[in-house]
């Protein structure tokens, strides 16, 4: 059996990949873990339960909380809230351990697991894998305690998470939004009703689009991965600025006044110096990816901030900033993580953050994303290739090097392999356009040749 945990929980075709039998072996799981880890410290555990409005969410979410309560585990059953709402709904009560039915950004016939742990934080890899092992195990036959009598868990509605979260989020903003009007895509998601009812309360005036989920209809066409109709609603309406989530609201990407997008790079750039302005970027330094476009690096050094890159993937991110205890950190695709106030990225948080950037500081969106220039990126994906020797082949080597000597110090060059597939990405960055496609396209080239 291939890991069942990627980078962002469990994931795949509901019903077929991720079924009902699979979820509650996974919760089953999971309590035994957790409690051979020593999390329930001795106590009867609580597990806060949550989803987006997929229509598979919900046949999911009872496998889910009658595998925890099968194993002794009370379940809180918050319904559908944003994964950071579960995240921060698990420690500010206690929790031992929380789980989000969602595929964040992904088509409607996808579902997926995320399981975080006591204080709201994701999975150690140590922990998912011995999750996988014991699930495995049971599988096969292998017995377990099963509580019986009063020792099976309990489940309840907990129908305070919608107002407790919006109260955590309207409380650590750093000033109210009146005067500003604001467009939200909800890509009718898990932050439909959660997003529109925070922004009002903030004194914005409120938009709303892609806010009426039905269970088949999430991110389809609208959200965080198609902004079109959010670029033309800010601009027939007359907003300062758009919000764009996806399903599972842990992304934010905008847009500014005139409909152009402003993506998680920029906002990225734009809450770094309001924190070191507020005296809140510890070591004032942002931690990135390598997919961070060099604009931001550029800036950022510009501005006297440090950026620590990491690996692709949230977690990285998190992981790092939580080693060296950072504050402020990110993806491109608006993953924004601010740890003070979210131990996850926060859509709802990061959008309303940069909505009062721009309520304090009386600018535009436009111009306060302005303090980084985005330099043209082009990414080929090249496919059916050793992808094992990106690292080792010496014309590969050779033609990166002459890569880099010509695009100088306004571009760069970064080959990454496919966690998932035969496949190896080439980005390349220039100051132009054609140069950057020109560069990507001879490098393409030389690794279908030298990986083939």
């Amino acid at each position: 059996m291939g890991r069942l945990f990627g980078t962002d929980g469990v994931r795949g075709v509901a019903n077929a990949d991720l079924t009902a039998e699979l979820a509650l072996g996974l919760s089953v799981a999971a309590a035994h873990v957790l409690a051979e880890a020593g999390t329930f410290e001795g106590h009867r555990a609580t597990a806060v339960v949550g989803r987006d409005p997929r229509a598979s969410g919900e046949f999911l979410e009872a496998a889910v909380v009658a595998g925890l309560a099968s194993a002794g585990v009370d379940v809180l059953r918050v319904g559908v809230l944003p994964t950071p709402a579960v995240a921060y709904l698990t420690g500010s009560l206690g929790a031992d351990i929380g789980v989000m039915l969602s595929a964040s950004h992904n088509a409607m016939p996808d579902n997926g697991i995320k399981f975080f742990a006591r204080g709201g934080h994701k999975l150690a890899d140590e922990l998912e894998d011995r999750i996988e092992t014991v699930y495995e195990q049971h599988r096969t036959g292998e017995p377990w305690a099963r509580p019986t009598g009063g020792g099976v868990g309990r489940v309840t509605d907990y129908t305070e998470g919608f107002d407790r979260y919006v109260a955590h989020l309207i409380g650590v903003l750093p000033n109210r939004l009146d005067g500003l009007k604001v467009v939200l895509d909800e890509a009718h998601g898990a932050a439909a009703r959660v997003s529109p009812e925070a922004f009002a309360r903030a004194g914005a005036e409120v938009v709303t689009i892609g806010a009426e989920p039905d269970g088949l209809n999430i991110n389809d066409g609208c959200g965080s991965t198609h902004l079109g109709l959010l670029r033309a609603a800010v601009v027939e309406r007359g907003a300062d600025l758009g919000i764009a989530h996806d399903g599972d609201a842990d992304r934010c990407l905008a847009v500014d006044a005139t409909g152009e997008e402003i993506d998680g790079d920029q906002i990225l750039a734009v809450l770094a110096l309001a924190m070191r302005e507020a005296g809140h970027l510890r070591k004032d330094t942002v931690v990135g990816t390598v997919m961070s476009n060099l604009g931001f690096k550029m800036a950022m050094e510009r501005e006297g901030i440090q950026l620590v890159q990491t690996a692709v993937g949230d977690r990285y991110v998190l992981e790092s900033m939580k080693a060296e205890g950072f504050a402020l950190g990110g993806e491109q695709s608006g993953h924004v993580i601010v740890l003070d106030h979210a131990t996850t990225g926060d859509g709802t948080l990061t959008g309303l953050m940069l909505a009062a950037r721009v309520a304090a500081t009386g600018r535009t969106l436009a111009d306060l994303a302005g303090v980084m220039q985005r330099l043209p990126q082009v990414l080929v994906n090249v496919p059916d290739v050793d992808k094992s020797r990106v690292d080792t082949s010496p014309e590969l080597a050779v033609a990166v090097v002459e890569a880099e000597r010509e695009l100088g110090d306004s571009g760069r060059v970064l080959l990454r392999k496919s966690g998932t597939e035969p496949l190896v990405r080439v980005m390349v960055e220039a100051a132009d356009i054609e140069q950057a496609r020109a560069v990507a396209g001879r490098l393409a080239d030389v690794v279908k040749s030298a990986l083939g």
